[in-house]
């Protein structure tokens, strides 16, 4: 990490490496915030950004193993106006919940001036019906926040709790989460670290201001990214998963529902955000779970050191967790840099898990 700040790919980062039962590794390094000299440390709040996007998901499989919902549901079940979507072609849409889930839903985004004035998850869904859908469902994968967003606004429908408050009291309280939030107090915003972006001419990092559409308090608990959280935090989730849905002895996700978090649900579908030459047609390598990425193959670059089966999710600002089944381990970056070319593949995030696959493999 420290050679990344060196190359100004970062200002600095949090690493951390759980296994099921313990912490292996937890370091920060670099800064915070550079101009303040203000030091990274391992309870520095991050925008997680989609990264949010298991933890919807986990919410939408906790209501489904109290038999309150079904993921194979029609979406309209829950939000009746979705009733009326058709397709491109003019078919009834007939959206599942697995599909808003997996990106294969082909739902049209929220944009435009009505998006930035709605005020919570129930104010987006008309305009979500009224942009056109983007393909037939199911024809392919497509990235969709919208979709993720109706998964969250179900969560409020089935359990009457606003979608903050719903995970607060059914994931965050009991997992000992405690700075993981929507809507950030004064004091964890003085502890919010700063996002660079690189200067294309100069290579300096430089700061860029907070996404205005997270954080403040007449904004919707948005399921797609609205997450800020601490390192130390995130890790707690992720063993969590690691334990197969328990945690100190209780028991959050059934061995069922934790298959739907796990498991690819896309079929053959390529996915995933190396579809190019860049990236090397990397389609296939993976699948989409309920609101993860799963690795099928690893290929060379970010995912060499990870099992099959490895799965999780990164964020816009190139922070990420992966967590590997098979070696027993979750590989979680924290970092807050805007304009990586794709952080998903990012230099920092494959040499922070090389580094920690080599060291687990010494022990």
């Amino acid at each position: 990490m420290q050679e990344m700040i060196a190359k100004n790919e970062i200002a600095g980062a949090v690493t951390v490496v759980v296994t099921k039962d313990k912490l292996a590794h937890l370091e920060a390094t670099g800064f915070a915030n550079v101009a303040a000299k203000q030091p990274m440390t391992p309870d520095t709040l991050f925008w997680i950004a989609s990264m949010t996007k298991p933890i919807t998901a986990v919410a939408v499989l906790m209501l489904q193993d109290e038999g309150k919902l079904n993921v194979a549901d029609p979406v309209a079940k829950y939000l009746p106006g979705f009733a009326d979507l058709k397709t491109p072609s003019g078919k009834p849409a007939n959206l599942t919940i697995t599909q808003i889930l997996t990106h294969t839903s082909g739902l049209g985004e929220a944009s435009g001036p009505a998006a930035q004035q709605t005020k919570t998850l129930a104010d987006l869904v008309p305009i979500w019906l009224a942009a056109p859908m983007q393909f037939e469902p199911g024809a392919k994968w497509s990235y969709c926040q919208s979709g993720i967003n109706a998964a969250a606004r179900i969560v409020e429908v089935v359990s009457g709790m606003t979608f903050d408050a719903f995970l607060q009291k059914r994931l965050f309280d009991p997992l000992g989460m405690k700075q993981t939030t929507f809507y950030l107090t004064d004091d964890q915003r003085a502890n919010l670290v700063t996002a660079y972006a690189k200067n294309k001419d100069t290579g300096v990092l430089e700061p860029v201001p907070p996404r205005p559409e997270f954080g403040p308090r007449d904004r919707p608990p948005q399921g797609n990214g609205g997450l800020y959280s601490t390192p130390h935090d995130y890790a707690r989730f992720c063993q969590m998963l690691l334990n197969g849905g328990t945690f100190d002895g209780r028991r959050f996700l059934t061995p069922a529902a934790m298959k739907f978090l796990t498991t690819p649900q896309t079929g053959d579908l390529p996915t995933g955000f190396f579809q190019n030459d860049t990236y090397g047609q990397r389609g296939k390598n993976y699948g989409w779970a309920l609101g993860t990425c799963v690795l099928r193959a690893p290929h060379d670059g970010v995912a060499a050191m990870l099992s099959p089966g490895s799965y999780g999710h990164g964020g816009a600002w190139g922070t990420q967790a992966w967590i590997d089944p098979v070696k027993g381990v979750a590989y979680i970056l924290m970092v807050q840099r805007s304009n990586f070319p794709n952080s998903d593949a990012s230099d920092v995030r494959r040499e922070f898990q090389q580094a920690a696959a080599n060291a687990l493999a010494k022990q």
